[in-house]
């Protein structure tokens, strides 16, 4: 399906928003006289559900193709926003059929039915179709997590390149530092273990006691066990079951077991914009080694959505780069990550070594834009366009008042360049987001504070 572009990315023109694709389907079903309403409903194993309620196309022949596409993406995108094993879809059973078929072992998101079933919820991915009188009432956990600073707290952070950490004492912070590491290939759990742990005693030597603990880091975690984490991709999964998916319940209990929260980091960044801004609604995104999502609701609250977006389609074009990962294409991690500047690169006409890893590509980028080279501002505004058509997708899946971009790809001049595209094309393609959504970064004491601070105040004492 074609769509037009007011604003083409500069070094991407095959580029198709998938805000623009959907708009386009959208109109196609009001106009055909005969919308199918359907219901599509996540199911966790703790019984919270997410409910998404859309139309499609009716069910005849020409139709088939263009819905199987709408309604697969759309899926794609629910999964790796909100999380689900069980997926119940009302109004379309022929669709549902389908579906099942892509998202099994086999089919073309085989990743996609592994991750959400045993690797993350311990159960079989399961996609059918029910009457809509079986769709359960949308049951989402808003976790009162964050926004408490009394007494004695530790905050940390657990990157691919360093460890942070913040000590805490009422809300002031009284120390804190960066501890590099290396543990994405590390065999021994050991390892990481022992180094989490170096950290919160470092921090703890700064105060009078610790009545507190709380932590980010990428990865999912469900109630405070890991179930996936790139920090731990080099232990075998013998050493991830015995050692690291309760590794935070072991640290825990070394510390007497005072209140200890762990979770996303994402989560934590949205939640350290909010607390910083004293605005809710807030999505973060981190442009760096991959994109990083959090968001905090309009209630002040972060929730047990995944919203791991770096992995949610964000270009509907056939032949768009693939995710290295799960290798599907289009999603948004070769869009807003160092990645994304490594693949413009050659298009821009820089000319790095196939061997130069991604984080030096960006360096070289950083160093150009600096000094005024075109080609490093190609690549900014190519990410900056990518920005605002993907900011109104994502309107269409959370309730956004400002969008909170950090990350090494936003940083320098590049980053500026980044937000004034993004701004452009919201204005001129979608104008009531534009004057909606307000793009912010953060200032310098939140960069070097913020997360830490976020993370220590998510326990609540008492």
């Amino acid at each position: 399906m074609d769509v037009d572009l007011k604003m083409s990315p500069e070094l991407d023109p095959d580029f198709v928003p998938a805000a623009l694709w959907n708009r386009a389907y959208r109109s196609l079903v009001e106009i055909s006289g005969a919308p199918v309403e359907v219901s599509i409903a996540l199911v966790r194993p703790d019984e919270t559900c997410s409910v998404f309620k859309t139309k499609v196309l009716p069910p005849i022949a020409e139709n088939e193709a263009r819905t199987l596409c709408y309604l697969e993406r759309i899926l794609k995108f629910l999964l790796w926003q909100r999380g689900g094993c069980t997926v119940l879809m009302a109004g379309c059973d022929w669709m549902a059929e389908k579906l099942a078929a892509i998202y099994a072992p086999g089919g073309g998101r085989e990743f996609d039915h592994a991750f959400f079933g045993e690797k993350t919820y311990l159960q079989a991915l399961e996609i059918r179709a029910c009457p809509f009188g079986e769709i359960p009432a949308a049951n989402e956990a808003a976790m009162p997590l964050g926004r408490h600073l009394d007494g004695c707290r530790i905050g940390f952070d657990l990157g691919g390149s360093d460890r942070k950490c913040a000590a805490m004492k009422d809300g002031e912070v009284v120390f804190s530092e960066e501890v590099e590491w290396n543990p994405y290939f590390e065999k021994d759990p050991t390892y990481h273990i022992e180094g989490i742990n170096d950290t919160l005693q470092r921090a703890a030597s700064h105060l009078p006691r610790v009545d507190a603990i709380g932590g980010s880091s990428a990865g999912i975690y469900v109630n405070n066990e890991v179930r996936v984490a790139s920090l731990f991709r080099g232990v075998s999964e013998a050493g991830f079951e015995s050692k690291v998916r309760r590794i935070f319940f072991d640290l825990k209990e070394r510390w007497g077991n005072i209140p200890f929260e762990v979770v996303n980091d994402g989560e934590v960044t949205a939640l350290a914009g909010s607390m910083s801004m004293k605005e809710n609604a807030v999505l973060g995104l981190a442009m760096g080694t991959s994109e990083a999502v959090g968001y905090v609701t309009p209630g002040g609250s972060i929730t047990s959505m995944l919203n791991e977006l770096a992995f949610a389609p964000v270009d509907y074009r056939e032949g768009a780069p693939a995710d290295e990962w799960s290798g599907d294409l289009g999603c948004g991690v070769q869009y807003f990550s160092q990645q994304a500047v490594a693949r413009l690169a050659p298009a821009a006409g820089f000319d790095f070594p196939a061997d130069m890893p991604f984080p030096e590509q960006l360096v070289k980028v950083q160093e150009a834009m600096a000094a005024g080279d075109g080609r490093a501002a190609k690549i900014y505004s190519t990410i900056g366009t990518y920005l605002g058509y993907t900011i109104a997708h994502y309107a269409d899946f959370y309730e956004i008042r400002k969008i909170l971009l950090l990350g090494r790809v936003m940083s320098g001049e590049g980053g500026s360049v980044i937000i004034e595209k993004a701004r452009e094309v919201l204005a001129a393609e979608f104008p009531e987001l534009g004057k909606q959504i307000e793009i912010v970064t953060p200032n310098e004491k939140d960069k070097r504070h913020g997360q830490a601070v976020a993370a220590a105040s998510l326990p609540m004492i008492g």
